[in-house]
């Protein structure tokens, strides 16, 4: 391919991500299909499958804030987006409150992704002044490591590489969006931001390659566009997903076939 047709082909969308997006979108449909039709409906094979596939929960969730993170190098208004994102997730945490107390969303991945979205808008000048280096990637996977046991109480990955964070912070929730709070706290999608900002950040780091168009051509073409399709409406998918499946399983037992 020549020089010219290679540089317009790095102009476009780059697909790739819309379809890593939404097959982390069609990963979280099912798995939270499994939910209801396990605990709120009584399946037995339903919570089966959910157990079954919890383990990959935090997978396609990272894979998710890793893209954003990405994406967040071609947005000119990660600002005003975090923030609109940031008022939906507190309606959501309303709606839930409301119709399934039991079930609140306190700090879901919108609350995590609008917060992460506000910082990016406000440190965009600090990033954009480097390029594309692998240390900072592999700095935030070691973070990642070094805090993923916050809530247990934890710096370090385990013994005896351990810090023991002070018992004090965790009497009450005030610092449960950082990811430290007391056995009471509920929210039924929680992702604190320590660890995953760190997740996030490396999309960041990373997403450095695709402001400056030195992905791989193929990233550019469409391969699966129905992937594609959901990780263009990921937001709009999460919102009404559940509902969703909600009416759907209760139209299911209303006709005796689910139960």
């Amino acid at each position: 391919m020549p020089e010219n047709e290679a540089a317009q082909e790095k102009t476009g969308r780059i697909y790739l991500l819309d379809e890593l997006r939404g097959f982390a979108v069609f990963c979280m449909i099912f798995y939270h299909a499994f939910y209801t039709i396990g605990f709120l409906f009584g399946n037995e094979a339903g919570v089966y499958y959910f157990w079954f596939f919890m383990p990959a929960e935090p997978y396609f969730a990272g894979l998710f804030m890793f893209i954003s993170g990405i994406a967040c190098n071609l947005s000119h208004s990660n600002l005003s987006r975090g923030l609109k994102l940031l008022a939906v997730a507190m309606g959501v945490t309303l709606v839930t409150g409301i119709f399934l107390p039991r079930d609140i969303i306190t700090f879901g991945i919108l609350h995590f992704l609008a917060v992460c979205m506000i910082l990016a808008g406000l440190l965009k000048p600090v990033f954009e002044r480097h390029s594309f280096s692998i240390w900072p990637v592999l700095v935030c996977a070691m973070l990642f490591l070094f805090t993923m046991n916050v809530q247990n109480g934890y710096l370090g990955s385990g013994y005896p590489l351990v810090l023991e964070l002070p018992k004090q912070l965790y009497v009450n929730n005030w610092l449960a969006p950082l990811g430290i709070h007391n056995p009471f706290f509920l929210s039924a999608d929680y992702f604190p931001i320590i660890p995953w900002i760190f997740v996030y950040a490396a999309g960041i780091f990373t997403g450095r390659l695709a402001k400056a168009g030195k992905f791989p051509g193929i990233m550019y073409r469409s391969q699966v566009p129905q992937l594609s399709w959901l990780g263009r409406h990921a937001l709009l998918l999460y919102l009404i997903h559940q509902p969703v499946i909600y009416g759907g399983c209760l139209l299911l037992s209303y006709m005796h076939i689910l139960g």
